[in-house]
Formats: C-alpha cells, sequence, structure tokens
C-alpha cells in the first residue's frame, strides 16, 4: 500500500509539545516498571537486527540451561530511542527470557521524509519479533512462545504486533521478513492503543496524544481525519483488533477518578480509561481483552506480570 504524503511539521509540533517533557515522562514509565533489585546485564547487548543504529536489541537469558525458553519482547521509545525492560527478577525464576526493543523513532522517520511516521515503529516492531524468532536456536528460545509488551508509549508497537495479524511475507528477499510474526500474548502498561484522534476524544474527553504518529499535531489530525483514515487503519491497534488477535492485558496505576496529586495531562494520556474503551472493542470483536486498574480486578491473573508468565508458561 502507498502512503499518502502529508505536508505537516512533525518536526515543529514536538518542538512544540516539548522533547525534554516527553523524556521525563518516558523516563517515568520506564522507571515505575523497575523494581529495586539491580537490573542484570544484558547477556547480549546491542544486537543489530536491521540495518539502522536505532534497530538493536538487549537480550536478557535466565541462569541455567535445558529447554527453550518463552521470551518477553519489550518496546521502548518512539520520539526518542530507547530500550528498557522490566525487572527481569520477575521472570527469570519462571525460565523467562527478555528481550529490550530499540526501534526507530517518528523523529528518523521525518528526517527520513517518510509520509506516515508511525510506519517506522510498527515495522519494526514486527521485525524484532521475526528477528527472535528467527534465531531463536541461537540463544535456546522458544519461537512459539513470544510475548511482546511496553510500557506507555512503547505499548503502542506491542499491541500493533498482537493485533495486525500474520505479516509475514514469505516472497521476500529479505530473510527476516519471511518469518512469522504471530505472538503470544500483549502487555500494555499505561497505555494509549490508538492513534485514531477521534476514538482518543471519546475515550478520553480533552486528550491530545500520538498526532505526531500522522505527521501533523493533534489539533490539524482532527480536522483532517478523514483524509488520514488510510493510514489510521493501517497502523492503529483498536482498528485493527479481531477475534484472532492475540490475548492482551491493560494494566494502570490509577483508577477511573484522577489523583489530587497527578497532573492532568499526564492522568488523561495514562489514564485506565483506554483500557476500559480497549476492551469494549475487543468484546465486539471476540477478542481477549482484559483491564487492571484500582478497584478493577481482573479474573485468573493477579497483574500484567503474572498474565505474562501463565501465558507463556500454561501449556496450551
Amino acid at each position: 500500500m502507498r502512503l499518502i504524503s502529508f505536508p505537516c511539521s512533525l518536526a515543529s509540533y514536538l518542538r512544540r509539545l516539548g522533547g525534554a517533557l516527553l523524556a521525563s515522562l518516558t523516563l517515568v514509565a520506564a522507571g515505575s516498571l523497575a523494581a529495586a533489585a539491580e537490573k542484570p546485564k544484558p547477556s547480549h547487548a546491542d544486537v543489530a537486527y536491521g540495518a539502522h543504529p536505532h534497530q538493536i536489541l538487549d537480550i536478557y537469558l535466565p541462569p541455567g540451561d535445558g529447554a527453550p525458553r518463552p521470551v518477553l519482547i519489550w518496546y521502548g521509545g518512539l520520539w526518542k530511542p530507547a530500550k528498557n525492560v522490566p525487572d527481569v527478577n520477575r521472570f527469570f525464576p519462571a525460565g523467562l527470557a527478555v528481550v529490550g526493543v530499540e526501534v526507530r523513532t517518528m523523529e528518523d522517520a521525518t528526517a527520513d521524509k517518510v509520509s506516515a511516521p508511525v510506519s517506522y515503529v510498527m515495522n519494526d516492531a514486527l521485525r524484532a519479533v521475526q528477528f527472535i524468532r528467527m534465531n531463536a536456536p541461537k540463544w535456546n528460545l522458544d519461537p512459539q512462545r513470544i510475548a511482546v509488551g511496553g510500557g506507555s508509549q512503547g505499548s503502542l508497537p506491542a499491541l500493533f504486533a498482537g493485533c495486525a495479524g500474520e505479516r509475514a511475507n514469505p516472497g521476500a528477499a529479505d530473510p527476516v521478513e519471511r518469518v512469522s510474526t504471530k505472538v503470544t500474548c500483549v502487555a500494555a502498561y499505561r497505555s494509549q492503543p490508538s492513534i485514531d484522534p477521534k476514538q482518543m476524544q471519546e475515550w478520553v474527553p480533552g486528550v491530545k496524544w500520538g498526532a505526531p504518529a500522522l505527521g501533523c499535531s493533534f489539533e490539524e489530525s482532527l480536522k483532517r481525519r478523514e483524509e488520514l483514515l488510510p493510514v489510521i487503519r493501517q497502523w492503529s491497534p483498536d482498528v485493527l483488533l479481531h477475534a484472532g488477535a492475540a490475548p492482551i492485558y491493560f494494566e494502570n496505576e490509577w483508577g477511573l477518578t484522577k489523583p489530587d496529586e497527578i497532573e492532568e495531562n499526564n492522568y488523561k494520556v495514562h489514564s485506565p480509561a483506554w483500557a476500559v474503551g480497549f476492551q469494549k472493542l475487543g468484546e465486539k470483536a471476540g477478542a481477549k481483552v482484559y483491564a487492571k486498574f484500582p478497584g478493577h480486578p481482573t479474573e485468573g491473573y493477579n497483574d500484567i506480570w503474572d498474565f505474562i508468565v501463565k501465558q507463556l508458561t500454561t501449556v496450551k
């Protein structure tokens, strides 16, 4: 599919939005995911899964040998390059490996004059899954048990991977692209699961998020939504959600009422209302979608980490 070219200035929008604020929010999200225990060093660091400098990943292998390990792939930032993982000590006791993935950012896409900046992020999300699956024997990983996840902005590529369906290209010249993109489950922490400005406003009135994915400001994306629909339909997880999608688990640390000490925009961007809206779409589509937040537990799973472990270790 040929993407539409948009004249919007992503760079100017990002400057107005404030790179420092975005970076600080990313750090807060990453920090909230990390436990007090010191994170081990990667077993394999800065492994290239593509030609771009930002297409790199870190692999954390649990100690010991034995059967191939299930693996959690965790995505980093969308605007600024980053790769991080949640506390691996949540997963090592269950024999799970963890992979932290850095993707080409929307800033990279803008510099390369790519018409839909989010395409870089989403294509890299799938490529990381394909690369890990293709090389699974090298690291004693189980290619049939791969979970994807992310915190805040990093959850968007994970949701895309879980909702997009099979995107392998058997006829591709690149052997990585011939490998299956299917995943076992999706973990979305403090998530924003849509790039559709209209859908965002319906779920969280007044929120402004994600418009750089479309190459323009949020206000302009609302005005031009009809024109932008082909891109939204191609890349937005809420549109792609279907009955065959991988099971999805959302978790938020705040309830449906904003805590007094939390800044308004921060709350809207990380509100559990996103998860509630997505869960309703899942019910209509016949997909399994869980949403956990204070006062709203999930049957069968204590939290997002319990969900990942059980999904990857339960025999099906």
